[in-house]
């Protein structure tokens, strides 16, 4: 169980079992429920869409079903419900190439036009008496100022942000003079699928051995990429088939 509070970019998360309340700065990427809000995706060029003309209901709301189909293998197909009014997601369903759901996502209840109080959720984010309090410091950056491309990008998947996550102090007390930049994480999206790659100094105490891994609709792999200037350990995470993150892990290289 846990409570989400969102604010522009801030988010505070309370997990009362643990008693540790989150608190970071998130940039919204068009992810569930407010997927096909970019202007500027390759929603178009990528996935055919199809109307199926009944209307379904989501969380008790009359809404339009559309099923989108990716036009290559780099990308899932899409089931998505939207409320008739507002266009809202209401539900999403992420589809395999046979057409078996992946993974699904749905409000169950949902209240539009309820009135806010800006001023009582502001003071509900504030309630962190008695919790443990994790603040996330992610610093603004470029790949190229990290000394990282994409030499062969991955059509339809346009960069989204990069943030420098800064490293864990045991690892930064141990890293050599002038390595401990900590972890560079590039976001990249097609306007429905997302894809994050981590990458950070190669620590062969904790990077023993590449391995990739799936649960639901995300996949992951791990891989070294190693020149002449060291060797970094890349984790490339996103909801895409297993082929995408290893065209993405194909085509980073270093721009220096």
């Amino acid at each position: 169980p846990r409570s989400t509070f969102r604010h522009n970019d801030r988010v505070v998360t309370f997990l009362p079992e643990s008693k540790t309340a989150l608190i970071e700065r998130r940039e919204s990427l068009g992810v569930f429920p407010d997927l096909l809000k970019s202007a500027d995706s390759s929603i178009a060029r990528f996935y055919t869409a199809k109307r199926l003309g009944t209307t379904e209901r989501g969380a008790g709301l009359d809404a339009d079903l559309v099923v989108l189909k990716p036009k290559d293998g780099l990308r899932y197909g899409y089931r998505i419900w939207t409320e008739k009014a507002s266009g809202l997601v209401v539900k999403l369903q992420t589809l395999d190439s046979d057409g078996s759901v992946l993974e699904q996502a749905a409000f169950s209840e949902l209240q539009l036009d309820a009135p806010v109080q800006m001023a009582k959720l502001t003071h509900m984010m504030g309630q962190t008496q008695g919790y443990k309090v994790q603040t996330e410091e992610l610093q603004k950056t470029t790949p190229q100022a990290e000394g990282w491309e994409m030499k062969d990008p991955v059509a339809g998947f346009e960069p989204m942000s990069c943030h420098l996550r800064p490293p864990a102090r045991a690892a930064a007390a141990a890293a050599p003079e002038g390595t401990a930049r900590g972890t560079v994480q590039w976001v990249f999206s097609d306007g429905l699928a997302t894809v994050s790659l981590f990458v950070e100094p190669f620590d062969p105490a904790r990077h023993t051995q590449e391995a990739t891994g799936q649960m639901g609709a995300t996949r992951m792999m791990t891989r070294r990429i190693s020149d002449k200037g060291g060797s970094w350990w890349l984790t490339a995470v996103g909801e895409v088939p297993q082929r995408t993150l290893a065209a993405f892990a194909q085509g980073l290289g270093r721009s220096r």
